[in-house]
């Protein structure tokens, strides 16, 4: 990027979250250039002059992964002075979720390699990212509780213990089997298939997608979904 498009002084930052059959990930890179080479981080990049952080955030996770207008949630700004060394730099943190399965990672001129990390075993990070990725989890725990934002990191077609696993992933709890499906079931979010799963050791289980007109509402108007 010809930095001098970008605004002195703001970043963006983002958490890029995948669901890897049975674990949650996180992407991190590792950065080429500034003082932060040869380090791990989170995906970032300046704020342009002429953009909003929206679409810099948009931009920023589109010239890695080549995923355009995917959900974006901006977190807040972390603003301690002291977040990078000898300069001043604010950044805006956000979190996105993305299906693995959809896209090709690639290097880029600012990204020596992009690595999936499972959640708990994120190494130490340049600046604040460790905090910026704690903050992220934390909102994504909060928010899977109230929409059925989390969902679009599983295939088209699942299982309910995969959806199941997926919950335990990002809450980091253990789910009753029977009071997990009783739950999601009656939310009738879910179109049970005339399929099951293929090339399965065990017993093949049955499959399902997701009502697109219910995922669109309950996420508009959110629920409460407490286990």
């Amino acid at each position: 990027m010809n930095n001098s498009t970008a605004v002195d002084g703001i970043t963006i930052d983002c958490a890029i979250f995948g669901f890897n059959k049975a674990s949650l990930e996180v992407l991190l890179v590792q950065h080429a250039e500034g003082e932060s080479i040869g380090k791990w981080g989170l995906l970032g990049g300046y704020l342009r002059k002429d953009e909003s952080a929206d679409e810099a955030a948009q931009r920023i996770v589109y010239e890695l992964t080549t995923l355009d207008n995917i959900y974006l949630e901006q977190l807040k700004a972390f603003t301690d002075p002291k977040r990078v060394s000898e300069r001043r730099v604010v950044t805006i943190g956000y979190y996105t979720l993305v299906n693995r399965e959809d896209y090709n990672i690639k290097a880029s001129q600012t990204v020596i390699e992009a690595k999936w990390y499972k959640i708990n075993e994120i190494p130490d990070l340049i600046f604040d990212h460790n905090e910026i990725f704690d903050f992220s989890l934390m909102q994504l725990q909060n928010r899977v509780r109230q929409a059925p934002i989390g969902f679009n990191l599983l295939p088209e077609k699942f299982t309910l213990l995969q959806l199941m696993h997926l919950y335990e992933e990002i809450l980091g709890i253990e789910l009753d089997k029977s009071n997990f499906r009783r739950k999601i079931l009656h939310m009738k979010l879910l179109v049970a298939l005339d399929e099951k799963q293929q090339d399965v050791s065990h017993r093949a289980a049955k499959l399902y997608k997701f009502d697109p007109d219910i995922y669109k509402k309950l996420t508009e108007k959110g629920f409460n979904f407490e286990f």
